[in-house]
């Protein structure tokens, strides 16, 4: 994690917090558990404890991190970039204290070169906290959303106070066929990859993409996934798509 990432809708990663708990089928195969494991076995202690060993594979236990060093990190980096909030974690998490993620958002207004790229599945806390938090412009807030059983976490972001709201559609495991995009800013979507990948349906990204068209929302499509995500690409229909709001730091 640092100013190099291989993640295709940011250039950075930032973990002022590590750890998370499993709170819906997105997270079942979620990378960050078996990069989490991998860390502590190297030795990093911010990652030790922070999984289980469950039916062979690491899964998140619960155990949250709040790494005090990481919250000056990005003043380091001169030049702007976008930066993924968290990658191995979830700063809307529970056990994530206000007082610390006000502390991350005074990062984000002291470098305002960056744009930073925030994801959480707990989007109730999301918006119990928005009125509490002093959101800067180059914040851009997303939920993420497997299927249609959490597409209300859709409307809990709409009803915050960031200046550009997203979705991440990702792992996509289900339709969206009732999907609304009113005030939303951008959408990803992609399959899911590693060991164990759920296939994606093309059908189901195709009426993603053509909502996002019709409402002329920007979509970024990640990739196709399967156990080999290079192997599958992330060619749609003959083209790669990688729309951004505008202005976009990437």
């Amino acid at each position: 994690m640092g100013d190099k990432s291989s993640i295709e809708w940011t250039e950075a990663t930032w973990n002022p917090v590590a750890g998370c708990t499993v709170t819906s089928p997105g997270c079942t195969n979620c990378y960050a558990m078996r990069l989490a494991r991998r860390l502590e076995a190297m030795g990093q202690p911010k990652y030790a404890g922070t999984t289980r060993i469950s039916g062979d594979r690491p899964k998140w236990n619960g155990v949250i991190r709040l790494d005090e060093g990481a919250l000056s990190l990005p003043k380091s980096w001169k030049t702007g970039r976008a930066i993924f909030v968290n990658s191995m974690s979830d700063l809307f998490h529970e056990k994530v204290p206000l007082n610390f993620i006000r502390r991350v958002f005074d990062t984000m207004w002291e470098t305002p070169q960056h744009t930073y790229q925030i994801l959480t599945k707990r989007a109730e806390r999301l918006e119990e906290l928005s009125e509490n938090l002093d959101w800067p412009s180059n914040a851009w807030m997303g939920v993420s959303v497997e299927n249609a059983d959490y597409a209300y976490r859709i409307e809990h972001l709409r009803r915050t106070g960031a200046p550009v709201k997203f979705l991440s559609l990702e792992p996509l495991l289900g339709p969206l066929e009732d999907l609304n995009l009113t005030e939303i800013d951008w959408v990803i979507a992609g399959g899911e990859s590693g060991p164990g990948a759920r296939p994606m349906n093309a059908t189901w990204l195709r009426s993603i993409r053509d909502r996002c068209e019709a409402a002329n929302v920007p979509f970024h499509f990640k990739q196709w996934g399967g156990v080999n995500k290079k192997k599958s690409g992330r060619t749609l229909d003959g083209r790669i798509w990688d729309q951004f709001p505008a202005p976009a730091a990437v």
